[in-house]
């Protein structure tokens, strides 16, 4: 699900069943999650950095301390794509190798 055209109601309202810690706000998909300390929010930071680049499609990461917010929406399509929601699970990948909640 890497396609940079704009889903439907329907399909957003299916991709989010499959990133359960992800909700909707308005046209972007947003997740906040507590890493144990801040080097781990760092270590996520980097590993979602990685993942962004590879897929030519870059979050917005808001970092305090240990608390990491990430929206994600694909600014060119004027909302959700699938892209979002593949750099969505690729996001809990990189909270789940820290431990991150």
């Amino acid at each position: 699900m890497s396609s940079r055209a704009r889903l439907t109601e329907d399909e957003i309202t299916a991709a989010l069943t499959g990133v359960p810690q992800w909700s909707r706000e308005g046209e972007a998909i947003v997740r906040t999650a507590d890493a144990p300390d801040f080097p781990a929010a760092i270590r996520v930071v980097d590993a979602v950095a990685e993942q962004a680049e590879a897929l030519d499609h870059h979050p917005d990461i808001d970092i305090r301390w240990r608390t990491l917010r990430f929206v994600l929406s694909t600014h060119s399509a004027g909302g959700l794509t699938g892209l979002d929601f593949t750099l969505a699970a690729r996001i809990d990948g990189a909270l789940s190798a820290e431990s991150a909640a």
